[in-house]
């Protein structure tokens, strides 16, 4: 299984004392994770006001930064609708990139996600499929590039009862093995007050999964976590024992 830290999210400066936005926090913050046993690392990166961006001169220097930090550790972005709400100009965003990353979420529930993947595959850059709900997984299904994605993203939404998560969790197995001819590998994760759950459900089921600041704050005890390497961690203090 992999184990992926996701650094920061799109949560601005003030959700934590810790959450790392700018090159050198997500750059220190990688080599901490790593050390920490993160396989690869998933960053968001930011404005100079902490709102996400996909323009190409910020996502320039978090690459460098991390690259020179932690060179060799798989890095990988976002391209979510909310940090560039046009998919025509997030498309031609992507396409100016001159630094890339070596993988990016790709969301199938949002406006244009084959032609966002498309560009970020004709830089030669991993797409991962995020799959959010049923919609998400009938249009990756319909995809024509569906089968030459890196790999799965099952993304569980919020949820305090552990008995949901786990039905949620097996609807969405069966859904995306319905549709994952090419049996690419899948990878769980939860939000929130699923985020826990979910990665004792990936640990069970022998799945990749992740865990940061970007799926939760907490610690599984409820403490607020002091850093992502306390989650990661945590995380395969988990994994270890299921």
């Amino acid at each position: 299984m992999m184990m992926k830290a996701c650094l920061n999210g799109a949560r601005l400066p003030s959700a934590h004392p810790t959450l790392p936005t700018t090159p050198s926090q997500l750059a220190a913050e990688a080599v901490d994770v790593w050390a920490a046993g993160a396989d690869a690392i998933h960053v968001h990166v930011k404005d100079a006001a902490g709102f996400d961006t996909l323009a190409a001169h910020p996502m320039a220097k978090v690459l460098e930064a991390i690259r020179t930090a932690a060179d060799g550790l798989p890095i990988g972005v976002t391209t979510g609708a909310w940090a560039e709400s046009d998919p025509a100009e997030r498309v031609a965003t992507i396409r100016s990139w001159d630094a890339l990353p070596d993988f990016a979420s790709v969301n199938w529930h949002e406006d244009g996600a084959d032609d966002v993947a498309t560009a970020l595959m004709d830089h030669g850059v991993g797409v991962e499929a995020g799959l959010w709900n049923s919609e998400a997984v009938a249009n990756w299904a319909r995809s024509p590039i569906r089968d030459s994605c890196q790999r799965v993203l099952i993304e569980l939404p919020p949820e305090p009862d552990p008995t949901v998560t786990t039905r949620r969790a097996e609807d969405m197995f069966e859904a995306v093995a319905t549709a994952n001819d090419a049996r690419m590998p899948v990878l769980l994760h939860g939000e929130g007050s699923s985020a826990w759950a979910a990665l004792a459900i990936a640990a069970q089921h022998g799945l990749s999964t992740r865990i940061g600041f970007e799926d939760t704050l907490q610690l599984p005890d409820g403490r607020t976590a002091p850093s992502n390497k306390a989650l990661l961690e945590a995380a395969w203090t988990i994994v270890r024992t299921e």
